[in-house]
């Protein structure tokens, strides 16, 4: 049997990360079983729906690597075949026509709450001999077993079990016309050939209701796994004031893929004590059975230093084509200076993320006017304008072409002992006179970044300035 799994999101919101990591854990089943993966779009909710969400979704997924072998399908373009089934469904009595109207159906869910029962629908027209004029609205329910109970073993959660009693007929098809979402999904997986699904704890509800139309068309179950939620680090539900935001916004605070995906695999999913996997370790290690269920808790400061972690060990060219999109974003003009490549090996020990880097080195391509007051109010000394003038006349010695961090740092350390003074005494001066900072990675690499003419430049004329003011 090939293993098929699916990602079937609806499409009246964008893609967040409890809707991600499902995604994820989905394509890691089809592909550590060698099995295929495919994307579906449930847009059933018409009004809710939007082209902007759908949007969205499809770059995440691209984004985040999940390639899907199949799709992306819409159910909005299978009106036709759900309405075939359920069509013949009515005729052979699987399904019925309801025309309860919605002020009966709100009363006997009222009068059903008063006397302290789950609310359901009473079957009041699924044996009813009552006679309607052709152009009476009503809506489709399937005809649900009334005895007998719905067992199925999920792959997370074990054995669950649930007496149909407990189970009222679900409306299939609305009176408009349009089929449900609990059908839908039903006919997609069965025509899909889905073996397994992967999805939220808040479908465990629906998956009972689920199997019974499976079992009425005839169609094989398949496997099920319910995802536990994820919480935020205090234990409530996740929000934004915990960071959960969509997919791409963490695109946008500058984090990688990688980071990103190795985050959420490890929310409800463990190797051992092993906090960092590639791609491929997770495809070979992943196994649905090994998933927790229980809740797990958010944590962007992890999340941050994950990221870091990936910023410094990934290629820096793989690296700098994700900064690029940063400098754009940042307005920053990248294409007079060093490659991105380079300012991915200076800064990624300093940076969590690459909007963070996009951020520090500005100065490496424009020049500033304004210099950092505490910095300047700290370092900047009576003898700075003569550091600076011995910086400047021993810099003037060095070309163009020598002009890289292992010849610049003898040039600091030889100043600062001509003069008798500390390393910072004389680094530090220059790192704000270059950068306009009082920090920066090490002043050599940062010089050679920027080049020589810029920073002779950017001496000089805070130089004149420190000795004008004196």
């Amino acid at each position: 049997m090939t293993i098929k799994t699916r990602f079937a999101p609806s499409p009246t919101g964008f893609l967040h990360v409890g809707g991600a990591r499902t995604a994820l854990y989905s394509w890691l089943y089809a592909k550590h079983n060698g099995g295929q993966f495919v994307l579906r779009i449930e847009d059933t909710d018409l009004e809710r729906s939007t082209q902007e969400a759908i949007d969205a979704i499809i770059e995440s997924m691209k984004w985040l690597k999940l390639n899907w072998d199949e799709g992306p399908y819409y159910q909005t373009k299978r009106f036709d075949r759900y309405n075939k089934l359920i069509d013949e469904m009515l005729a052979d009595g699987r399904a019925y026509k309801c025309y309860c109207t919605k002020e009966r159906l709100e009363k006997l869910r009222e009068e059903q709450m008063k006397r302290g029962e789950k609310p359901c629908y009473d079957g009041h027209c699924r044996c009813s001999q009552e006679q309607h004029s052709p152009d009476e609205p009503y809506c489709v329910r399937f005809k649900n077993p009334t005895e007998g109970t719905v067992k199925f073993h999920d792959h997370i959660r074990g054995d669950v079990e649930i007496s149909n009693r407990e189970l009222d007929d679900l409306v299939i098809r609305r009176t408009d016309g349009t089929p449900t979402y609990n059908f839908c999904v039903v006919v997609d997986d069965y025509d899909m050939g889905i073996t397994h699904v992967v999805r939220g704890e808040d479908h465990v509800n629906n998956t009972p209701r689920q199997i019974n139309i499976y079992k009425a068309l005839n169609a094989k179950v398949p496997e099920f796994a319910h995802v536990s939620m994820i919480l935020g680090p205090d234990g409530a539900k996740l929000s934004k004031r915990h960071g959960a935001v969509s997919v791409m916004q963490y695109r946008d605070d500058g984090f990688l893929p990688e980071a990103l995906l190795n985050y959420l695999v490890r929310l409800g999913w463990g190797h051992g004590d092993q906090e960092l996997f590639s791609v491929q370790e997770m495809i070979d290690l992943f196994d649905l059975d090994t998933v927790s269920k229980s809740a797990s808790a958010f944590d962007l400061n992890k999340l941050k230093w994950m990221n870091n972690h990936y910023i410094k060990t990934l290629d820096p060219e793989y690296v700098a084509s994700h900064l690029e999109w940063h400098m754009k974003d940042q307005k920053i003009d990248y294409s007079k200076g060093p490659a991105l490549s380079s300012i991915v090996k200076a800064y990624a020990e300093r940076c969590s993320t690459l909007k963070e880097m996009a951020e520090q080195c500005r100065y490496v391509y424009e020049d500033f006017t304004e210099l950092d007051e505490a910095a300047s109010k700290k370092w900047f000394k009576a003898n700075t304008p003569e550091v600076l003038t011995r910086c400047l006349e021993k810099f003037a010695a060095v070309s163009e072409e020598n002009w890289k961090a292992e010849n610049l740092h003898p040039v600091v350390e030889s100043v600062a002992q001509e003069m008798e003074i500390g390393m910072g005494k004389v680094g530090m001066p220059l790192r704000i006179a270059v950068t306009g900072r009082g920090q920066s990675p090490g002043i050599d690499v940062t010089m050679e970044l920027i080049g020589k003419s810029k920073c002779m430049e950017r001496i000089e004329r805070v130089r004149d300035m420190l000795a004008g003011a004196n």
